[in-house]
């Protein structure tokens, strides 16, 4: 066989491997990312909150929100120091259990009513359902709703906009960079 009749073949067989490469999600260094499963049992036993990042692997904005929150520092060091990050794609149908239920990557999502992408949920550290933020969040407005649940406001029955004012007033906390 002629070496240009397989150059046609290598080329088709790569196509599906470069496709997949280029769509995949960003990662976002120093951050730890975790399977639902492992995520919930982390959780259970340090008692931090979830944060599931809900996305697709064509979204857009879920690649611009890793990019451009995720990767920011103060947003990181917050999330590794009082959150468990869970990652899921909500058309995957990777398994997972929740109170109890088998469900999907895909009915997880569904559970929670997320309906676009990116979808932020938050859990209290038995699985409870705190809330659900669709669509992009800016830095500055995420790491408000992070500090907002991190710091037990929202357990304390405080009102984001009574937080946001609050907070507002006084300067930040410092967050040490790693």
């Amino acid at each position: 066989m002629p070496k240009y009749a397989v150059l046609p073949l290598v080329v088709l067989l790569a196509l599906p491997l470069v496709a997949a490469a280029t769509n995949a999600a960003p990662t976002t260094p120093g951050l730890a990312w975790r399977a639902w499963d492992r995520g919930l049992e982390e959780s259970r036993q340090n008692g931090k909150p979830v944060l599931v990042d809900v996305s697709t692997d064509w979204c857009g904005w879920c690649k611009r929100m890793k990019a451009e929150v995720y990767a920011k520092p103060e947003v990181r060091d917050y999330l590794e120091d009082h959150f468990v990050l869970i990652e899921i794609n909500a058309e995957a149908s990777d398994p997972a259990r929740y109170e109890g239920k088998a469900y999907t990557s895909r009915s997880l999502a569904s559970r929670f009513g997320v309906s676009g992408y990116p979808t932020t949920v938050f859990l209290r550290s038995g699985g409870e359902h705190l809330v659900s933020v669709p669509g992009y969040v800016d830095a500055p407005r995420f790491l408000q709703v992070l500090r907002y649940i991190g710091d037990g406001y929202m357990d304390k029955g405080v009102s984001f906009q009574d937080f946001t004012k609050q907070t507002a007033a006084a300067p930040a906390p410092a967050t040490p960079h790693r």
